[in-house]
Order: C-alpha cells, then sequence, then structure tokens
C-alpha cells in the first residue's frame, strides 16, 4: 500500500484541531505483522526486514503477548537515534545498502535501529483506515503501553503545543515537526491537507561558482583557508525571472567548460538547507541573491557557525580569540561544540547547582572557580537562592551558551539536585599518578565493573578529561543517604585497595601514594563536585570528559583522543553511550548493594 505523505509547509497549522509530532531522518515504513510473517516495507515498497533484523526480533520477542492484535499494520519511521529528537540519516542509509548478514549482523551491534511507530492501520486484520487520526493514536498508545516494547519499537507520542515542541526540536537540532488533523483519515498519497511538514532549515550563505547548462544546478561554494570549495549544489527556490538573471549572467560573463559556465565569486546568496551531508547541503533551495555581500565574507568558519544554529536570545561575541594555544581552537571551536554537544550534555545539569571554571581570555590567562550566578547575567538564566547568593543552575540551551560566551570552559556538578539533600549517583574517581600510567585506570576501572556486575549494578564509565577514568552508578532519587554511599565507595575502595596492594591506593597525601593510583572515594559528598560529562577540560590539547561504553575500557584507550574538535562526530557515529543513564537511574536495582551495607554494617 502507498503511504499517507506530508505536505511541505513553511507555516505551521495552528488551532485545536491538529497535533504535532517529531519528524525523523530516515525511511518511511510499515511494519507489517502476522502470525505467520513480520515485514519491514518501504513507501517504495521495498523491503528491508534483512537489512534490520533487529527490529523483527523485537517483534517475534513479543509475538505470543501480542498475538490477539494480529495481523497488525503500523506506519512509522525507520531511524537509528542520535537522540530522542534527532536521527543519523548517514547510519540508515548505510544499513539499507548493506546486503552480507555478517556485515548487518555486525552494524546492527554497533548501532541498533528503532522503528518509530507514529500511525496503526490494521489491528485485528481489520482495516482503520477510514478511523480518524485521534482514535487511531489511541489504539496505538494502548498498545505501546500495555506490552513491554523494547527500544526497537518506539511510540511517537502527539503534543498539543508546537511552540514546545519546535523549541525541543531546535535545542536537539532535529530534522523538523510534522502537523496532522485530528479528525483525518488516512489517505494514501499527498491528495489531502491534513497531514503538513515543516523542517527545520538552515539559513546559510554561499557564492555561486559554477552553472550546468544540462541541468540548471548552479554550484555553490565558500572560501575554506582562503581556497574556493564546493558546498553542493542548488537549483530550486528563486522565481523564474530571478533564474533568468543569474543564467544570463553565467552565460555572458562566464567561461564555458564542458557544458559547465565557470565564474569567479561574485554572486552570493542565501540557501535554506537540512545539513551538511559529507560536506554537501542537504535539500538546499534558494532563499535570496544578497547583492550586498562580500564574497570573501562567506567561509568555512561562518557557514559552521551559521549551521550550527545559535540561539537568538544570546549575543555571541570574540569569536576569534584564541582559548586553546597549542592546538589553535578559538572560543569559536568552543562555542560549536558546546552548541552541538547541549542535547546529550544537558541532561546532566537538570536541577543541579553548577561550579565553573571561567577563562575568558584564554586556558593560558586568568581563570577562576565561579559558584553564583554574576549580578549581570541576563532575566532568562535561573535564580535559585542558596545562603543569600543565587547557583549557577544551567537548564537550557540559552543558559549554556550565555555562560560558555562568557569564558566557561569546565562545568562540574554536585552528586545532588538543588531540591535535595541525598545523592542522585555514586561516583569513582580513578586518578593515575600521570597519564603515563592510564592503563592502571584502566584495570582499577574493569576491576571495579566486575563488583558491580556481581551486585547487580549497571554502570557506566567515563574519561576524566585528563588522566584518570570516572565510574558512575545511578541511584534512584532518595534511595540512598550520604551515609550510605561513603560506607559503599569506601568499601568497594578498600576492597581494590587490598586485592592489588601494589597498583592501588586510597591515601590521601600524593607524596604517600608510591606511584600508585589513587582510589579517590572521598570525593563523592554532600558539597562536593565533579566533571561533568561532555564538559570541555582546561588541558592544552583541549579535551573532553567523555562518556564510553564498557567495551572502549581497553588498552588502547587514550583520553587525549577525545577533544572538543571530534567528540560531537563521534557521538554521531557511534551513539551516546550514557543515552539510558537516565531510565537506569529510576530502575537501579539496589536490593544486593543495601543487603551489601547492612553486611559491612555488623
Amino acid at each position: 500500500m502507498h503511504v499517507m505523505k506530508p505536505i511541505p509547509s513553511v507555516d505551521i497549522p495552528r488551532g485545536k484541531e491538529w497535533l504535532y509530532e517529531v519528524k525523523y531522518d530516515g525511511y518511511r515504513c510499515t511494519l507489517q505483522w502476522t502470525k505467520e510473517l513480520i515485514q519491514l516495507r518501504s513507501k517504495n515498497n521495498t523491503n528491508l526486514s534483512k537489512q534490520f533484523p533487529e527490529i523483527i526480533q523485537a517483534c517475534l520477542q513479543l509475538q505470543e503477548q501480542v498475538e490477539s492484535h494480529l495481523p497488525l499494520t503500523m506506519d512509522g519511521e525507520l531511524v537509528i537515534l542520535n537522540q530522542l529528537y534527532q536521527a543519523n540519516f548517514e547510519w540508515v542509509q548505510k544499513r539499507a545498502r548493506l546486503q552480507a548478514t555478517s556485515s548487518i549482523e555486525t552494524a546492527s551491534n554497533q548501532r541498533s535501529a528503532s522503528f518509530m511507530v507514529f500511525d496503526i492501520l490494521q489491528h485485528q486484520g481489520e482495516s482503520l483506515l477510514s478511523i480518524d487520526l485521534e482514535k487511531r493514536k489511541e489504539y496505538l498508545q494502548l498498545l505501546f503501553t500495555t506490552y513491554p516494547f523494547s527500544q526497537e519499537l518506539i511510540y511517537v507520542p502527539s503534543y498539543k503545543n508546537p511552540d514546545q515542541l519546535w523549541k525541543e526540536i531546535f535545542i536537539h537540532l532535529g530534522e523538523g515537526m510534522i502537523a496532522k488533523r485530528k479528525n483525518s483519515l488516512y489517505k494514501q498519497g499527498n491528495n489531502h491537507q491534513d497531514w503538513y511538514k515543516i523542517k527545520n532549515w538552515r539559513s546559510l550563505s554561499g557564492f555561486l561558482t559554477a552553472l550546468d547548462i544540462n541541468n540548471d544546478y548552479f554550484q555553490v561554494s565558500v572560501y575554506k583557508h582562503n581556497q574556493i570549495v564546493s558546498i553542493g549544489k542548488c537549483k530550486h527556490g528563486l522565481d523564474s525571472k530571478e533564474m533568468d538573471i543569474l543564467r544570463q549572467l553565467f552565460q555572458t560573463k562566464g567561461e564555458l567548460k564542458s557544458n559547465t559556465y565557470i565564474l569567479p565569486p561574485a554572486i552570493c546568496t542565501a540557501i535554506h538547507s537540512l545539513d551538511l551531508y559529507k560536506q554537501e547541503l542537504r535539500e538546499p533551495a534558494f532563499k535570496q541573491i544578497l547583492p550586498h555581500a562580500r564574497p570573501e565574507e562567506l567561509t568555512w568558519e561562518k557557514l559552521q557557525l551559521d549551521q550550527a544554529m545559535f540561539p537568538t536570545e544570546v549575543e555571541i561575541t570574540n569569536l576569534n580569540k584564541v582559548f586553546w594555544s597549542k592546538p589553535g581552537y578559538t572560543k569559536a571551536d568552543l562555542l560549536l561544540y558546546i552548541r552541538q554537544i547541549a542535547p546529550y550534555m544537558l541532561t546532566f545539569f537538570k536541577r543541579r547547582a553548577l561550579t565553573i571554571i571561567r577563562a575568558p581570555d584564554g586556558i593560558d590567562k586568568e581563570h577562576f572557580f565561579q559558584k553564583h550566578l554574576p549580578t549581570y547575567a541576563p532575566a532568562f538564566m535561573p535564580r535559585h537562592e542558596h545562603k543569600g547568593k543565587h547557583s549557577i543552575v544551567c537548564e537550557t540551551l540559552n543558559d549554556l551558551i550565555w555562560l560558555t560566551n562568557h569564558g566557561t570552559v569546565e562545568f562540574h556538578t554536585p552528586f545532588q539536585t538543588i531540591a535535595t539533600n541525598t545523592p542522585e549517583e555514586i561516583v569513582f574517581d580513578l586518578d593515575p599518578p600521570s597519564r603515563d600510567r592510564f592503563s592502571l585506570a584502566i584495570k582499577a576501572a574493569l576491576n571495579m565493573k566486575y563488583l558491580f556486575d556481581e551486585l547487580q549494578l549497571i554502570s557506566f564509565v567515563k574519561t576524566s578529561g585528563n588522566k584518570g577514568l570516572q565510574v558512575y552508578i545511578p541511584i534512584p532519587s532518595g534511595s540512598m543517604t550520604y551515609e550510605d554511599t561513603a560506607l559503599f565507595t569506601q568499601t568497594i575502595a578498600f576492597t581494590l585497595e587490598g586485592t592489588f596492594p601494589a597498583l592501588f591506593t586510597t591515601e590521601r597525601f600524593k607524596h604517600k601514594r608510591n606511584d600508585k593510583l589513587y582510589i579517590d572515594y572521598v570525593q563523592h559528598g554532600k558539597g562536593k563536585t565533579i566533571i561533568a560529562p561532555y564538559s570541555p577540560r582546561k588541558t592544552s590539547e583541549g579535551t573532553v570528559a567523555m562518556p564510553l561504553f564498557w567495551n572502549e575500557v581497553t588498552d588502547d584507550l587514550t583520553p587525549q583522543n577525545f577533544t572538543i574538535k571530534n567528540v560531537v562526530e563521534l557521538v554521531k557515529e557511534r551513539g551516546c553511550p550514557w543515552q539510558s543513564y537516565e531510565a537506569v537511574k529510576k530502575s537501579q536495582n539496589l536490593e544486593e548493594v543495601l543487603t551489601f551495607l547492612q553486611d559491612h554494617h555488623r
């Protein structure tokens, strides 16, 4: 069957008759599920079941439980998620092209796909196409709340407030939004006025350097290190008169080479695009000609800043100031990193009073710790009073960009929220005597994980961004006191020290450690802080406190390999290792730990 297609729109339809959903960047598919066969079919009716076996396997695991609902047909988007509002189109495209079973298995283990389900078309073999959308969504939601669907099958919720949803899409750099009329019936194709797609366009600038007379596509370029580089081709968006003028300019002023007119940089344009994919514009369309722009100002650096979509509420300043002199990273590099990592980073700041390190003129110049919000902070920054002063609370993109623009290079978080007096996680700081002895941190972390696995605890690991590793155990709010966690961290530390006395120590004085790794269990306590996940560090290399998958903690691990210049791409490539942190925090089973503590209290 043909799916119902949303119609492109610039404006968001508004009113009580509309619902709104996240638009994902993947492959539109239907999941056709019967007792005998489960198939994943694209909108062009291509069978993708072989390429995405984890979706089929997730269905098979629920086959017996949902059998009374079959045959079932669900409509959705096949994606590989970066985070809940953004999918990785490059990865899902790669997966769809794979044919070898071994390659498919390796890829699915590396990055599992998800089928984002937003509609139900058939239930118990009966068509639901003539039932209105709101009722179909109720059917679908009931199905997902009744049965334990895994992360391979995810229900896409609807929102009533488009502005609130758009705000999240903007923060997370998502593809866009779908607006759907509540009472709409399912109509195949796009012959309707009920579903609309509104894309989260980036507004970019470039100059035109070539015209292909075979297809009327213009080549768009920018300057990169004083060299002209192409960022893609564009044809659509201008009216016929403007297109005729551009063609005439190229044909009269340009040089013809193999069916292509070449022109030196002169004609500047603004372009709408979804993103840069392999350094080429995705779905570009002309917005307007820029007659007063200067080509030399349209650079690769400006393109990156425009693509990042900084909030307009925060003025960005002094972008060329060098913050890390050794690699030459500028304030622009820092801001670009923070803007793109924000969706992953902000989740660890919720309701926490931060301690920051500011270095307004770069890490080699004056720097200082700051715990209180300055009086000149803008009105949008939260005011949380503590002992007569306002703590630094950073919960939105605006907050984060404002702090970064004012020279914040490190973000440290406490172990509790501003509303609680008990820890939200247990953390161990593994501090080797030097970078050269990082292997000690690897050994300590892996032995710690073994102990935690024995206690049925799910743990997470990250680099400190300098020379060590840090191991986290998220725990449900209010489940343990600082006295409980202190006993636990001390016991674990003493256990490791006793097992490997030549390698690990709990000695607080550096001169007494004898070149051993220090297990800092005292650092976990009320009033203490630790470097936040994904925070930059004030190191000469511009490193990052990098969340890791446990299988990355090997002899090949080098913390200096994670910097503000490559971490965003790494996260997009391999996913966020701490994506499940909040879910684990809510469901972490502490039964074995509490028994463990009782035994050690005796």
